[in-house]
């Protein structure tokens, strides 16, 4: 076991905002700090980089994709650090306009890293979070602005309090199976199957923060979304307004949240500010 018993980790954290996160708390976390990977080699690298900059972060391989990528990571933090204290989940995809692969597949394999990939994570990893632990989970400000381009019926199911996991598995399902025939639009859904993994990721926070309320509130868990911003990375193309680093700095707030903190919790945050659902 680590002589530290203090751990954060990142997933994908090789790069772009992810990167910045793991640099951030390499500064600033009281522990050690760990920058998963799906290419092992790009990881490696990535730690290198930070390691030439006088930072010590470790590296563990993380395909969100995969269970038994997800299993073994959480195996070593159990052998090693006996839990997790600070879980951020940054992995995701998106496609770029012009990708001519057909909608239906770009939106199965979207729905399948960024809300399955990213719900698989916390599932597995739900049980390591020690007492204080923080959760964030990168979604976007296309989940809010998505939300209001959905038909009425489907943004009173999403703001739902009562909404269950079962129920948003479901809608997610719904979404890829009605971009099959090109209905989706006709049947509610905002035209962009990002937009719609990322709504799946602020509500999925908004039930498992109400889950940890039920289940664990003696524990002070505190999880939430968060809105990085339009930030210059692969995925956003280099107009973006934001740097990397600049994206950082919600989620690095709210995994550095203070042990006595009574909130955020279960919230959508952006520029470190609570908005509204």
């Amino acid at each position: 076991m680590s002589s530290c018993s203090r751990v954060a980790l990142v997933t994908g954290a090789n790069k772009g905002i992810g990167l910045a996160i793991t640099r951030e708390l390499c500064r600033k976390f009281s522990g050690d700090v760990v920058l998963t990977a799906r290419d092992e080699a790009r990881g490696r690298a990535a730690v290198q980089q930070l390691q030439a900059e006088g930072l010590s972060p470790r590296f563990h391989p993380l395909d969100i994709d995969d269970l038994r990528s997800i299993r073994a990571l959480r195996d070593f933090l159990r052998t090693e650090y006996g839990g997790l204290n600070v879980l951020v989940n940054n992995a995701g995809i998106a496609f770029w306009p012009n990708n001519p692969t057909r909608f239906h597949i770009q939106a199965k394999m979207t729905m399948k890293t960024n809300f399955f990939g990213t719900r698989n994570v916390y599932l597995e990893l739900l049980p390591l979070i020690k007492p204080q632990g923080r959760v964030v989970n990168v979604s976007s400000m296309a989940s809010l602005l998505g939300l209001e381009a959905c038909s009425l019926e489907l943004q009173k199911k999403f703001r739902s309090e009562t909404i269950t996991e079962d129920e948003l598995v479901g809608l997610m399902n719904k979404f890829v199976e009605d971009t099959k025939d090109g209905m989706h639009i006709q049947k509610g859904w905002v035209n962009s199957r990002y937009t719609v993994t990322k709504i799946g990721v602020t509500v999925l926070s908004r039930i498992h923060a109400r889950k940890l309320n039920e289940q664990r509130r003696g524990d002070k868990i505190l999880l939430n979304a968060c809105c990085p911003g339009w930030v210059r990375t692969d995925m956003a193309g280099p107009r973006a307004s934001k740097s990397p680093e600049e994206g950082a700095e919600t989620p690095v707030y709210l995994a550095l949240l203070p042990p006595d903190a009574e909130g955020p919790h279960g919230q959508f945050v952006m520029e470190k500010k609570v908005e509204q659902w």
